[in-house]
């Protein structure tokens, strides 16, 4: 196995170790308003919504997890297949592995052959070559591409990036495309100078992944030498960075923390156009194999049904209409950023 493989699986057995599935994060200091009477009734087609010119079932998607390894490649098998149950879409952990070791190819391509019909999102770092996403793009039949922008985790791997001047490069990517390009955070959120300049540039779709769910720093320090635990907090909560990115009148998808269909709902009451969710699906699928995540997917798109009905809600469109409070320390932040 190559160090990179092996870095991935290391990744997932971290990812494991630290899972919390308790964990407090901002989207428990946001509270909705319900309404006492809400004259409305459940209907599972309030929740089926539109991405990228297709049909979906519900508008939260399995988030970008791995790829690149002999383990990823049954994670991705199991993925694709219950995406395409489930008929909601699917993001691929990063391919960028392949511009050095083609041959992990068939590891991120089985989600598509799982899923020929449905959204699948590839998944590359801002370095890769503009021509080798190209290649990545049409070898997954992808149907959006995720640049993931990954600072804290870069500064905290031991054998991480140290030049971070990414911008240009990610330029030319999107201009050698023709699918839609998420600029995608990966647990520490977007400030709002980062997504000014971003949004100068050109780009109009991002995944916010703020700081409470996967923290890739406290990964990363598990495979360190060193402690460097203190880059572990250092990010945006999920709402906050929501927030910035709702200001600023781009589009995004909340990610980052998401635990339960309550947690959703409150993602896309922030204005997120589709909420994703990795480390909740994963640990799932690991406790309890493909049947257990297919069953816990299918109960939340019930279960989410059921929130829009008791919050009021006939479909998707005014959701970011419902009235919100926020404990004092959320608010403290809040006030102090806005």
């Amino acid at each position: 196995m190559s160090k990179r493989s092996e870095r991935k699986e290391e990744h997932l057995a971290l990812a494991q170790m630290f899972f919390d599935k308790e964990k407090n994060n901002s989207f428990d200091q946001m509270h909705l308003l319900r309404p006492a009477l809400p004259e409305s009734k459940v209907d599972l087609n309030s929740i089926k919504t539109n991405l990228f010119g297709k049909s979906i079932a519900a508008p939260f998607y399995i988030n970008a997890m791995t790829g690149g390894s002999k383990k990823s490649y049954e994670i991705n098998k199991n993925l694709g297949r219950i995406a395409a149950k489930a008929q909601i879409p699917m993001a691929l952990g990063s391919a960028s592995i392949l511009v050095k070791e083609h041959e992990q190819l068939t590891s991120f391509e089985i989600a598509r052959e799982e899923n020929p019909d449905g959204i699948v999102m590839a998944n590359v770092n801002p370095e890769t070559p503009a021509e080798d996403v190209k290649m990545i793009v049409k070898e997954l039949a992808a149907d959006a591409l995720q640049i993931h922008v990954n600072t804290v985790q870069e500064a905290a791997m031991p054998e991480g990036d140290r030049d971070f001047r990414w911008l240009d490069n990610m330029r030319s990517i999107r201009e050698a495309l023709d699918i839609p390009v998420i600029v995608k955070e990966v647990g520490f959120g977007f400030d709002e100078s980062s997504l000014i300049k971003l949004k100068n540039n050109g780009f109009d779709l991002f995944d916010v992944a703020g700081q409470g769910g996967t923290n890739f720093a406290q990964i990363e320090n598990g495979r360190n030498k060193s402690d460097i635990s203190y880059l572990e907090d250092i990010g945006l909560p999920t709402v906050i960075t929501s927030l910035i990115a709702k200001k600023n009148n781009v589009d995004f998808f909340v990610s980052g923390g998401v635990r339960n269909p309550l947690d959703i709902l409150k993602g896309l009451c922030l204005g997120g156009k589709m909420v994703g969710i990795a480390n909740t699906f994963l640990q799932k699928l690991s406790q309890d194999g493909s049947d257990g995540l297919e069953k816990m997917i299918a109960d939340w798109k019930e279960e989410l049904a059921v929130l829009l009905a008791v919050y009021g809600q006939s479909d998707l469109s005014n959701l970011d209409q419902i009235k919100r409070y926020y404990d004092l320390p959320l608010k403290s932040q809040i006030d102090q950023l806005f």
